[in-house]
């Protein structure tokens, strides 16, 4: 496992990589942090997942093609597929991800996987929001949600939105 810090407008971020793909993107001050054991830091091997998200942050991308290999339940990775399909700049509630999925009653279950999804911003969980229209739940913090769906250019309810 390979790691590199990239610093952003959500603020530093932690990208850990493998052979096999992207693992991680993670903001400092967020939960879900996995044990860091032999990695080791990166030269070039996280080039690309660093450029694709600063063309992300200065609108040059609305969609990142990197390999992707995080690590989760079938559950969660069903969740996470799932995210991936939601477009650039639109929202969806827990109940539509949990219809998507198959397992429409399974709406609390979706959003500890959206709390726990490792790909930070490139698997967008910052994408659902609560089914009145508020923002609920993310592991970076609102203020960060908010910030990324404003950089996307997603309507939201007023009550949704907050005061910076």
């Amino acid at each position: 496992m390979h790691y590199r810090y990239l610093d952003s407008p959500l603020g530093r971020l932690l990208l850990v990589g493998s052979d096999a793909g992207l693992n991680l993107v993670h903001m400092d001050e967020q939960t879900h942090l996995p044990p860091q054991t032999s990695w080791t830091r990166a030269e070039r091997q996280l080039d690309e997942a660093c450029q694709q998200l600063d063309e992300y942050f200065g609108g040059r991308r609305r969609r990142f093609d990197l390999p992707l290999a995080p690590q989760g339940t079938a559950f969660q990775r069903a969740v996470w597929q799932a995210l991936l399909e939601i477009p650039f700049g639109e929202t969806r509630s827990y109940r539509q991800q949990a219809e998507r999925i198959g397992r429409p009653s399974a709406v609390r279950a979706v959003g500890t996987a959206n709390g726990a999804n490792p790909l930070a911003v490139i698997v967008p969980c910052h994408r659902v929001i609560g089914s009145d229209g508020s923002l609920t739940g993310y592991a970076g913090g609102l203020v960060r949600k908010a910030l990324l769906l404003e950089l996307e250019g997603a309507s939201l309810p007023a009550q949704a939105r907050l005061a910076f």
